[in-house]
């Protein structure tokens, strides 16, 4: 993976989406987010999230109940569904996405994610149990972290590395409260990014 090009990272076999979101898919990163982001959603405690890694992208969530069954949502990987959901809810509307067809896949994988292979998802999965203002400097030193791949200044690994050691540089606020505005959330976010770029080797904007 250290010799991982832009044009390679954002070739995602199954989802066309921008090149930031590829690339937060590459690195597993976009996963990371997500379970951050099911945490704000559904209040649920970090010990009752978690990842599995699903080849066909097209299981896209599991719930697990107390009796022991498990409900999951499959749709294509088209964002179109996605899409009529937001502008439909609470109602379902027809979208063009494509429909499923389950003999055309043969057959739906699932593994567990390889944290060391894989280092942002480690990295947001430590975020999410610390809480705070933590998973906001992620997020910014992850963006900046892409965009200085995609610029060709740093590799593949590069980015999570410059994420590790953004929130190593800031851990006085990585340890503090949450930001309760928005204003105190743009002040960490430049501060997050601000750092990042050094970690980069690039002068801040």
């Amino acid at each position: 993976m250290s010799q991982a090009t832009p044009e390679q990272a954002v070739a995602h076999p199954n989802w066309s989406m921008g090149a930031k979101i590829s690339v937060d898919s590459a690195t597993l990163m976009n996963k990371g987010l997500e379970l951050i982001e099911a945490q704000i959603l559904f209040g649920l405690p970090p010990e009752k999230l978690d990842i599995i890694i699903h080849a066909q992208s097209v299981v896209h969530c599991l719930v697990a109940h107390a009796d022991g069954s498990v409900l999951a949502h499959l749709s294509a990987p088209d964002m179109k569904t996605p899409i009529a959901y937001a502008l439909g809810w609470p109602r379902r509307m027809a979208s063009p996405a494509k429909r499923l067809n389950f003999a055309e896949f043969g057959q739906l994988t699932f593994e567990m994610p390889d944290f060391k292979r894989f280092p942002c998802l480690e990295l947001a999965r430590v975020c999410l149990q610390t809480g705070g203002a933590a998973p906001t400097i992620l997020n910014a030193a992850n963006e900046v972290a892409v965009e200085q791949f995609l610029d060709r200044r740093i590799g593949f690994l590069g980015i999570a590395r410059t994420v590790e050691r953004t929130l190593n540089a800031l851990a006085r606020e990585v340890d503090g409260r949450a930001p309760a505005t928005l204003e105190e959330v743009l002040v960490l976010d430049g501060a997050a990014r601000a750092q990042a770029r050094e970690a980069c080797g690039v002068a801040a904007a």
